[in-house]
């Protein structure tokens, strides 16, 4: 399974900038509003320092990490949802998507217009969220007709109806969907809804406040409990094109320990409920990303359904202890390879080989 982030925000919050940081891209990042106008799209691996210890111990030929792609729409402006700005048009771009990335512009400078002309970033996140909320409002009483119609000849129908309508009653009262407890997405998953997806809030701050906690804290208080990372576009525009030392250094200059993209990426497999499972040998050394929680059987099926369909086992054996044991055979001969059934409950650091027969 792949994972894909929508980026949204107002125009000229740094998304660009920060997208083009993020996926080493160089799209436009102009300073006026819609400068990106088309969807970007990047893809970008999942930093992970075990593949290429992995791939030392099996003499591998080639690394495959896990993969996250980046989509950045265009800036949002009130009245979006009704088709100012780009509408629309830009809003159908992330419904795709598996989590957001809210861009907030948390940082004061007089050479980059704002589209209110004043910095606000409680201002700025209730715009972004009335439009959003607005989109999903749009799109249930677009869908509402049809199946109430429907459920007069199929009383089934019926409970996804009244589902959808006390949906909508929260959406009209402010509430984004995220903040309903117990959502059933199996009700609504057709539909796509924009405030039903997990969002991270990253405030794009200046240097300063990246390094200054108390800031940080009270940036956090305007979106909590939901999500929220700080990165400074600037910052992580410097870094694009440092070695690993280099920009380890950089960043803990500010008292930093991860990059944009790093943070980015943990929050985002945080809130989806991710982890990864790493296969291993001398041909490649591959990451797959699963659901927490998935079977031995469900994790096989990600690298083909033939594997889920005709599982037999996995011969498992946890990273550290074949790091410690410098290569299989010897971690076999310690008694640290086992074998698991269909059921296991696979963990993040699982080095695992399938057996299966179709």
């Amino acid at each position: 399974m792949s994972l894909s982030i929508g980026i949204v925000g107002l125009p000229n919050v740094g998304k660009s900038t920060l997208f083009n940081a993020l996926t080493n891209n160089d799209i436009l990042a102009a300073n006026y509003p819609f400068a990106t106008i088309e969807p970007n799209t990047g893809i970008v691996p999942v930093p992970d320092p075990r593949l290429a210890k992995l791939a030392e111990i099996y003499g591998s030929q080639k690394i495959i990490p896990a993969t996250v792609t980046f989509v950045d729409i265009a800036g949002l402006v009130a009245g979006a949802s009704k088709g100012e700005g780009l509408g629309n048009k830009f809003l159908a771009n992330i419904r795709q998507c598996d989590a957001i990335v809210h861009i907030v512009r948390a940082f004061e400078n007089n050479d980059i217009v704002h589209v209110s002309n004043t910095v606000n970033p409680k201002n700025d996140i209730d715009v972004i969220n009335t439009e959003l909320m607005l989109a999903d409002i749009q799109t249930i009483e677009n869908r509402l007709p049809r199946l109430q119609k429907e459920a007069k000849a199929n009383p089934k129908i019926r409970s996804q109806v009244d589902y959808l309508s006390s949906l909508l009653e929260n959406l009209l009262s402010g509430k984004p969907l995220s903040t309903l407890e117990d959502l059933d997405y199996s009700l609504i998953s057709d539909l796509h809804l924009l405030t039903a997806k997990p969002v991270i809030y990253a405030f794009n701050v200046d240097e300063d406040t990246l390094s200054t906690q108390d800031k940080k804290e009270e940036l956090a208080k305007l979106v909590s409990p939901a999500k929220s990372i700080f990165v400074c576009a600037k910052l992580e525009e410097e870094i694009k094109g440092l070695d690993e030392n280099d920009t380890k250094e950089l960043l803990e200059s500010y008292g930093v320990q991860e990059t944009g993209l790093n943070q980015m990426i943990r929050a985002a497999y945080d809130i989806l409920g991710l982890q990864s499972y790493i296969t291993a040998g001398p041909k490649e050394i591959h990451a797959w990303t699963i659901h927490k929680g998935w079977t031995a059987s469900q994790a096989a099926g990600v690298i083909h359904t033939d594997f889920e369909r005709g599982f037999i086992a996995a011969q498992i054996i946890d990273y550290n202890d074949l790091v410690k044991a410098g290569s299989e055979q010897v971690a076999k001969q310690a008694g640290k390879i086992r074998t698991e059934g269909k059921d296991y409950i696979m963990s993040p650091d699982d080095v695992v080989e399938f057996r299966f027969n179709v």
